[in-house]
């Protein structure tokens, strides 16, 4: 069913109306949609193909908002009063973007200054929309006053990798932390070695997540040396950017290097996940029976199947893993209790590795 029926007006000019419900589907899913793409976007490694799946229903809702066109901004408000977390702020930034209404967009900025997960749905709408639609306000955030609008606009040109040319180097010493770190992270997406020598410096920086994206940008750069130690801290910190802290410090030392660290965290059960998980990024695909092994420890099951499926994507599409990990057995009930952890079946894994002649 469309969102809108045109209807003409006495004078000739088309009135649209709308169907209710079906604008306010259109506004849950979307934003159901965004959120949950955003959420499996940070699986590690992510499912694309599913993902892609997401896209596709998430912008079926998003056209019949453009149908509905101003008529949409009550269920989209609502939405936001009754739920105000990030896919309902993606969805009230994006059709304020996609409307160019700047009252609208101007609600939508200080919505995400106040949400506590840096503004991820209004930075997921700066996303979604082509570089073109945002190039009037990202020139004007970026040289703001206002600390929040230059994080949002080097966070657009992040996520379009869009290069700020001489203005970057400034940013790298902003105020504000969060800047700092998003100027940081950019440099190592757009790659510019003209910068090492501030990205060393800050390394020295008084805040973690700022060391940590000058550490991850200079291993971008091929100066891993560098970065090792804070890569390493941060991947053994545990916290939301343990995963791509353990990516980049894999690739920053030599095999031999990182071979010996990771058998250094495979001694202490609070970093043997992480030494598992790890293990999946050397590209080493021999290591298929030693993850086997690992997946009959209810603690290394959940990233020896991640270190799986980092191997063989391929994995993928067998009937491997499990959200209840009673299936696999009552010790793994006993570990993960009411979490949904996604765990493989050893054996079946051990089974299709035959069965595709990659047990070496």
């Amino acid at each position: 069913m469309v969102a809108a029926i045109g209807k003409p007006k006495s004078e000739g000019a088309p009135e649209r109306r709308i169907v209710p419900d079906v604008v306010r589907q259109h506004a849950e899913q979307a934003a159901f949609f965004w959120a949950q793409r955003d959420t499996l976007m940070m699986d590690d490694p992510p499912d694309l193909h599913v993902i892609a799946g997401v896209d596709g229903r998430l912008e079926a809702n998003l056209d019949g908002l453009r149908i509905a066109g101003q008529a949409a901004w009550p269920f989209i408000v609502a939405a936001y009063e009754d739920f105000p977390e990030k896919g309902e702020l993606f969805l009230y930034a994006w059709m304020a973007i996609e409307q160019n209404d700047g009252l609208r967009v101007s609600e939508a900025v200080e919505l995400g200054r106040q949400s506590e997960d840096d503004a991820r749905g209004l930075v997921g709408a700066l996303a979604w929309h082509k570089p073109g639609t945002i190039a009037a306000e990202v020139p004007d955030w970026i040289g703001a006053q206002d600390a929040f609008k230059r994080f949002l606009g080097v966070s657009a040109c992040l996520e379009h990798g869009v290069d700020p040319k001489q203005m970057l180097a400034r940013l790298f010493r902003d105020p504000d932390a969060r800047v700092r770190a998003a100027s940081l992270r950019l440099a190592g997406k757009l790659r510019r070695d003209d910068l090492a020598t501030e990205l060393r410096a800050a390394l020295q920086d008084g805040e973690e997540q700022s060391r940590f994206w000058a550490a991850w940008a200079l291993a971008e750069l091929g100066s891993g040396d560098l970065a090792i130690p804070e890569l390493r801290k941060v991947a053994v910190g545990g916290g939301p950017d343990a995963m791509t802290a353990l990516r980049a410090a894999v690739r920053a030392a030599p095999d031999k290097d990182v071979r010996a660290w990771i058998g250094g965290l495979l001694k202490s059960p609070e970093t043997a996940p992480l030494a598992v998980r790890g293990a999946g990024m050397l590209g080493d695909r021999s290591l298929l029976h030693w993850l086997i092994h690992q997946m009959r420890n209810p603690a290394l099951a959940a990233a020896a199947g991640g270190a799986l499926l980092e191997l063989f994507p391929e994995a993928r599409e067998a009937d491997l893993f499990t959200t209840e990990p009673s299936q696999v057995g009552q010790d793994f009930e006993d570990h993960f209790g009411d979490f949904g952890a996604k765990v493989p079946f050893a054996d079946k894994v051990k089974e299709w590795g035959h069965k595709n002649s990659l047990m070496l």
